[in-house]
């Protein structure tokens, strides 16, 4: 099996592949169009930034798992891999903490004017005079934008530095809040015209796309603290420069809506223009710690894959089954009976959705668990049953 690793991996993670009697191919330096030609032969691609789209999975005819080393998976065309049968898996909450402390980072260094402070001094000026202004964090209300993993881990840091939080997330329940130890806010405005500071942290889907926009900042209160290390285009970034400008709101941004595929290249964006905004070059995830967090976790997803034919973290697969009847078939555990078993569901053509065969003790008999499309006919499970020979018992169950 070759694995084609397309972006940095940490060296003790790429010899634990080898180790499982891998044939592993590490080039980091690939970009999409350049996988098109070097995944033809891969059957595992693990990428963390390099994109994956339909030309690159059309022409990876052996390809069988794209794994996305992070938590997002926007860079991966998934409907197109699972039109082709192809599973696609992230490495979730690995990279929590790491960009819960660059939120953090990014918070102080607004409050402090951290950035302004050392470029003076490496510009050669002692100015304590002007950075002697600060407003302080403690006790100050923070919003928090989403209570995934990242969420979680920016609340616990918040709470240490005596912030107060709020939260909303789509999710969040009256209940799970009082568990977090978080308020609940209804509504994204609600949560906006509260905080001192908000920070966002939602994953980007069609659902959250520019869902931060001008009603969310015309809410916010004058020179609150804005930080995004999200993904881009979950804020409208016309919007957030406008308040920025006139209602004199201070950001800390870690990801851009145009930013630059590259690991390097030229770029600019107005709002970086603006000296009350901060920023970074999309480096939340980057930290060592993280980094090898996720090399393990890419490892064990693998190994599970090789090992079982099963794939943790799976985001290509139907979430509810299309199936709405379930043929549950005890039988000898002998060559051919489910053969037969399918090629009669076929007659009646009908679709199995899912299927599932598990064998009792002592090898002699088993139970197959097979999900249709359609209900078969009380014929067919007549000439299944009559099958004593091969078959122990038929049940039909509908499916709710």
């Amino acid at each position: 099996m070759n694995v084609l690793i397309a972006d940095k991996f940490p060296g003790p993670y790429v010899e634990q592949l080898k180790a499982l009697g891998l044939s592993v191919t590490l080039n980091p330096d690939l970009q999409r169009d350049d996988l098109v030609e070097a995944a033809k032969n891969a059957h595992v691609l693990i990428v963390r930034s390099t994109e994956v789209r339909k030309p690159t999975m059309e022409a990876a005819k052996n390809l069988a798992l794209v794994i996305r080393a992070g938590a997002g998976y926007d860079t991966i065309d998934v409907a197109d891999a699972a039109d082709r049968g192809i599973y696609v898996a992230n490495c979730p909450g690995k990279n929590s903490i790491a960009v819960a402390e660059l939120t953090m980072a990014l918070i102080l260094a607004i409050d402090r004017r951290i950035p302004d402070c050392v470029a003076e001094l490496r510009a050669g000026t002692w100015n304590k005079k002007e950075y002697s202004k600060a407003d302080g964090l403690f006790g100050k209300t923070i919003g928090i934008v989403g209570l995934g993993g990242i969420g979680r881990e920016v609340l616990k840091r918040a709470v240490g530095l005596g912030l107060k939080p709020i939260g909303w997330s789509r999710s969040l329940t009256p209940e799970r809040a009082a568990e977090l130890g978080i308020e609940r806010c209804d509504t994204l405005e609600k949560l906006a015209a509260r905080s001192d500071i908000v920070t966002v942290h939602l994953a980007r889907t069609s659902n959250t796309q520019h869902l931060i926009a001008k009603k969310f900042f015309d809410a916010m209160k004058p020179k609150a603290i804005f930080i995004h290390t999200a993904r881009g285009g979950i804020v409208d970034e016309a919007a957030l420069l406008d308040a920025v400008k006139t209602k004199g709101l201070r950001a800390g941004l870690d990801v851009y809506e145009n930013e630059p595929k590259p690991a390097k290249a030229e770029f600019s964006d107005p709002l970086l223009a603006e000296p009350t905004v901060y920023g970074t070059h999309h480096i939340g995830a980057s930290t060592d710690q993280a980094q090898n967090a996720i090399a393990a976790e890419a490892v064990r997803i693998v190994r599970t894959f090789i090992e079982t034919g099963s794939v943790p973290n799976c985001v290509s697969l139907e979430t509810k089954s299309p199936a709405h009847w379930q043929l549950v078939v005890r039988h000898y555990d002998k060559v051919g009976i489910l053969a037969n078993v399918l090629s009669t569901i076929k007659e009646q053509d009908i679709n199995v959705q899912e299927m599932e065969n598990i064998i009792f003790a002592g090898a002699r008999a088993a139970c197959a668990k097979i999900k249709l499309d359609s209900k078969p006919d009380d014929a067919v499970l007549a000439v299944l049953s009559a099958r004593t020979d091969e078959i122990i018992n038929v049940d039909l169950v509908e499916i709710t």
